[in-house]
């Protein structure tokens, strides 16, 4: 296995050449896996091969879990000034930017979304989300906290050590800045695992933590796949926190593993079933346009994706019109083609996976009203599909999808679409439309949600927590409120009078 390979573009919308390393990233250098394993990292345009880089396991998690654990003690954490950490983040952030349109193409090829979206969303989003850590690393605070005159106690927030980070493929580039941006900020070293399917951007990016200054073994990333290199890292004892994001099932794995070995903190952002309701008196033309943002963005692969969309009965023939009308109009294409909406799915499996539930909506009475067949002939491309004559216990109405189709259900009263709403295991987002700013906020307030969104939907903001209830995780990214989850709080009491 070569040690990089290099790919040129000759697009529509972006033209150069990428050179991207294949190893793991461990103690500031590129090395290869101890077991000499590969992945094949795929197109999904085509289902062809675009490379292959390494697959690290346990053993490589065990040498990258050493170097970041010497690194945290002898030259990261409070031994380096929160300014300089924070100058370290903008330096990268800096680099990221100057290399935008490189890390966009990239992040088209191997994950199929739109060279548009990720130069427009994607690579913006996670340049801002360095630079917002980066102005923290100093303000990370403790207090004084009054007592009694012969007693001064103070809280220090602390690094918590080394930090597991294991991201997904749909939002690579993203979920690596949410996750890295606030560990380096606290000051914690960090092994981030990539996904086996999208590790491109994550690799390319090494050379670049580099370059903006940060000591080695601060970051290390190890590409592998998650039952190997995801479990190592899971259970090492070395490792002091893991940051997950995925599916519920692997994070409830993800649990188990942490409470067996050094009881670990965990942070997961896990899946989601995101109800959108719509009332009689909405704007109709924004609201179509919300929420077909809410469903088709990002070919449906978001956990915060509005699959479930309630409408109420004196605007359900209206708003089924416009929102087909809308749907038909996406175009499913070419990522790099400068009019594409919607690529293909990242994979085989999510293809068959969604085309399974698509199946299983019809088998179960439901009416497709649109879409509901793969675009193309090769490719994982998949038409934008509404389903209509929905039922509660339907699988396409209980269980999340990751993929184009949209559950289109009428509804009467405000009861009956929160009961409805809430009647999913998952609790991470919701949106709500209405012209009525009281009913609005009740509503939102009455959904079991991490996130509400009133008239918009999948609009995150970086200073704004983003976390799930119930089954859709536990702790909170973006904001303050991530800092939490990256430091440990110690009380200290000082005697200054008290004796014995």
């Amino acid at each position: 296995m070569s040690s990089s390979f290099t790919y040129q573009f000759d697009t529509p919308t972006y033209k150069g050449t990428s050179t991207v390393p294949t190893g793991l990233f461990i103690n500031g250098k590129f090395v290869e896996p101890v077991e000499k394993g590969t992945i094949e990292v795929l197109n999904p345009v085509n289902g062809k091969v675009i490379t292959s880089v390494a697959a690290g396991t346990a053993a490589d998690i065990d040498i990258a879990a050493r170097a970041a654990k010497k690194a945290y003690k002898e030259r990261w954490g409070l031994k380096v000034p929160g300014a300089q950490r924070g100058r370290m983040l903008n330096k990268l952030a800096d680099l990221l930017q100057a290399n935008a349109d490189e890390f966009s193409a990239l992040e088209a090829l191997d994950v199929g979304k739109t060279f548009s979206m990720a130069r427009n969303s994607d690579i913006p989003g996670s340049i801002a989300v360095l630079r917002y850590y980066a102005g923290w690393a100093d303000k990370i605070q403790g207090k004084t906290i009054e007592t009694n005159e012969k007693k001064l106690a103070y809280t220090r927030h602390e690094p918590i050590g080394v930090v597991g980070a294991i991201i997904p493929w749909n939002f690579p580039l993203t979920m690596l800045s949410w996750k890295i941006g606030p560990a380096l900020a606290a000051g914690n070293a960090v092994i981030l695992k990539p996904s086996e399917l999208t590790p491109l951007t994550a690799l390319r990016l090494c050379p670049l933590f580099v370059e903006a200054g940060f000591p080695d073994g601060v970051i290390n990333i190890v590409n592998g796949y998650g039952s190997t290199a995801g479990q190592a890292l899971s259970e090492h004892i070395t490792v002091d926190k893991i940051a997950f994001t995925g599916s519920t099932l692997t994070g409830r794995k993800i649990m188990e593993a942490a409470a067996k070995t050094n009881l670990k903190k965990v942070t997961l952002e896990l899946g989601g079933k995101s109800p959108s309701i719509i009332f009689d008196d909405v704007d109709l033309e924004q609201t179509v346009k919300w929420v077909s943002h809410g469903i088709f963005m990002n070919h449906g692969q978001a956990c915060t994706a509005g699959s479930r969309i309630f409408v109420q009965a004196g605007i359900y023939d209206k708003f089924l019109k416009a929102f087909t009308e809308h749907a038909l109009s996406l175009k499913v294409g070419d990522p790099f083609a400068r009019d594409t909406y919607q690529g293909p799915q990242v994979s085989q499996t999510q293809f068959e996976r969604i085309m399974g539930y698509i199946k299983s909506g019809k088998e179960d009475g439901a009416t497709v009203h649109v879409g509901g067949e793969r675009h193309g002939n090769e490719g994982y491309f998949i038409q934008p599909t509404i389903f209509t004559e929905c039922k509660p216990n339907m699988k396409i109405v209980q269980e999340e999808i990751f993929g184009p189709v949209a559950a289109v259900i009428r509804f009467t009263t405000e009861e009956e679409a929160v009961e409805q709403a809430n009647d999913t295991l998952y609790g991470l987002a919701c949106s709500v439309f209405t012209k009525d700013i009281d009913r609005a906020i009740r509503v939102a307030h009455s959904i079991e949600a991490g996130t509400a969104w009133i008239n918009c939907h999948n609009s995150t903001e970086l200073s704004v927590p983003f976390g799930g209830f119930k089954q859709s995780g536990i702790g909170r990214e973006l904001g303050e409120y991530a800092l939490e989850h990256y430091t440990n709080v110690k009380a200290v009491h000082v005697n200054i009078g008290h004796r014995l």
